[in-house]
């Protein structure tokens, strides 16, 4: 969950996160070391004399030839390998169906025979103490942690995005189109995200709520929804 006047990332709470995370502090690192070579170069040339070594040296053309290419090999490698994870979906132990619709969530669990739920937005007037307005649902999601979970996204009318930044996930819902994505959340908890596609006037009323549960409490709670 985010917090007032947070600068960085939400907490990382599953793998893919954590390499996001720890790819954005590595391309940062990149392009401060950029700029502050940058800056003493435009400095330099400021405060020296020009002189022929200034304006005609090969080996320093050879240089800021070569420099950017390897630049972009150390982002690029990195970026590339992040990109492929994200893409992974290996024999995945649990499979939930989203549907968009305006302006609310559908939910299937595709492994049990009847579970699957409507969720929408609880209004502020029925919001219990303490939850997050504009963010809690009346029907969460509840995934067993340390597991990876397929989610596959569509739409029912118009274009919606579905994610959730602290797991990593953001995934297109287009309607007649199936989309899928994965994930495993590395600790308990409840996590928030939105819809993330500008899809009419209540756009901004249609949170995302994800439980992460020990797998006993999650068997509990599927039995008790489809019995």
């Amino acid at each position: 969950m985010a917090n007032h006047s947070q600068l960085g990332f939400q907490d990382a709470s599953s793998p893919i996160m954590e390499e996001l995370v720890e790819f954005h502090d590595h391309a940062l690192m990149v392009a401060l070391a950029i700029c502050s070579l940058v800056l003493y170069l435009l400095t330099l040339m400021l405060l020296e004399k020009l002189s022929s070594n200034t304006v005609d040296a090969q080996e320093v053309e050879l240089i800021w030839t070569i420099l950017p290419a390897i630049v972009l090999v150390m982002l690029a490698l990195p970026s590339l390998q992040i990109l492929y994870m994200m893409d992974e979906i290996d024999e995945p132990d649990l499979t939930l169906k989203a549907i968009g619709h305006q302006w609310y969530w559908s939910y299937e669990y595709t492994d049990f025979k009847d579970l699957s739920f409507d969720s929408y937005m609880l209004p502020a007037t029925e919001l219990p103490l303490g939850n997050f307005r504009l963010l809690e649902v009346d029907h969460r999601i509840v995934v067993p942690m340390e597991s990876p979970i397929r989610v596959i996204v569509t739409a029912d009318d118009v274009l919606h995005s579905w994610a959730i930044p602290s797991l990593g996930v953001k995934t297109d819902a287009i309607p007649g189109r199936l989309n899928q994505t994965s994930f495993i959340t590395t600790r308990p908890g409840i996590f928030y995200g939105q819809c993330s596609e500008i899809c009419g006037a209540n756009h901004s009323f249609m949170p995302i709520v994800l439980e992460s549960t020990p797998l006993n409490y999650f068997e509990n709670w599927s039995s008790l929804l489809s019995s």
